[in-house]
């Protein structure tokens, strides 16, 4: 079962979530001199990143890598690398390295194994992985009923990252074609940290707890695993 933790305000949830990132990652460093830290985009993490930025950390000791991209390029509308470079890579933060999942290939399918090859050099187990959720119950990539989705959800599965197709909707735009970590990779994280915001998506969340099709709300397979420890973070 999840660990929650809700609060009054986003701005309370704001300073509560990096400094727990902080400790998690300074934790790393002092136990192996390097710290991984894997990230989500969208809107909601972006002031947990602004803050996080702003603190004296040992960012050069510390890799911030992707933990779902669509396939476009930097300079295009929803890239997740320029999302994080421009909120957790500035400031001390920007001393960082940081790992990105979009590779010189045409397709996220073809790039797949390039990808694989850059994540397996980053050092296990990370120490922080940094989750979003959906209002349709996806996580990272792992979208609903998506093509690849299946093999992403395989707990036994060697591979750390997985092209996807997601179904069009509201939630995925025109931009379905993704890379996701697999679900095998964010279990390889000590740390899981799951961030919602508002009441919709509580009631997604809550929705969530109480079904079992993972392939309809992919967030229950992190939700559910029971393997690696995760925290809730919610505010309305």
């Amino acid at each position: 079962m999840a660990e929650e933790k809700f609060f009054q305000d986003r701005e309370r949830l704001v300073q509560a979530l990096a400094h727990d990132c902080a400790c998690e990652l300074q934790k790393g460093i002092k136990e192996k001199n390097h710290a991984s830290f894997l990230v989500s985009g969208g809107s909601t993490p972006e002031p947990v990143y602004r803050e996080l930025s702003k603190r004296p950390l040992p960012w050069s000791q510390i890799t911030a890598a992707l933990v779902d991209e669509r396939w476009v390029e930097k300079t295009e509308s929803g890239s997740n690398a320029a999302f994080i470079e421009k909120s957790l890579l500035q400031n001390f933060g920007a001393e960082a390295n940081f790992l990105g999942m979009k590779n010189s290939h045409a397709t996220a399918a073809e790039g797949e194994e390039a990808c694989e090859r850059a994540y397996s050099e980053l050092q296990k187990p990370f120490d922080v992985c940094l989750l979003g959720m959906g209002s349709d119950g996806h996580t990272a990539s792992l979208f609903p009923h998506a093509q690849g989705l299946q093999g992403a959800l395989n707990p036994e599965s060697q591979k750390l990252c997985k092209a996807i197709t997601a179904n069009q909707s509201e939630v995925t735009g025109s931009n379905t074609e993704r890379m996701t970590l697999t679900l095998s990779a964010i279990l390889q994280a000590r740390n899981i940290k799951l961030l919602i915001t508002g009441e919709e998506k509580l009631k997604v969340y809550r929705e969530a707890l109480l079904g079992s099709d993972e392939l309809e709300m992919p967030v229950r397979s992190i939700l559910k695993q029971g393997l690696k420890p995760v925290t809730v973070y919610w505010a309305p």
